[in-house]
């Protein structure tokens, strides 16, 4: 098993950054950032958050999968996860973020 970690990565004139879980799985991503400052902030206001239930909408799409987004104290959206067919392994991807993001080390 590895660590948890945040990818930051740059796509063109973008940068973005994605979460794994210790079994290297994608568990939160990004938005598309102007900058790498502004995404190292987006990193910073997903380890501050987190932990907090109260900052995440569980939400299902049109067809019926589920997902769930991170916001930031201020509302903005900072990570969304993938889709799950069923609300329970959404929860587990839920409960995975909340767990690993805080100790998540940022490799560039």
């Amino acid at each position: 098993m590895n660590d948890p970690k945040f990818v930051l990565k740059k796509s063109g004139a973008h940068f973005y950054f994605f979460l794994t879980a210790p079994n290297g799985e994608v568990i939160l991503n990004s938005e598309l950032y102007g900058w790498r400052g502004a995404a190292e902030d987006g990193i910073a206001s997903v380890k501050q958050n987190a932990k907090l239930d109260e900052q995440y909408d569980r939400r299902a799409s049109k067809d019926g999968h589920r997902y769930f987004v991170l916001k930031a104290c201020d509302g903005e959206v900072v990570g969304t996860s993938e889709m799950y067919r069923e609300a329970a392994r959404m929860e587990w991807g839920l409960a995975s973020v909340k767990e690993n993001a805080a100790r998540a080390e940022v490799e560039a």
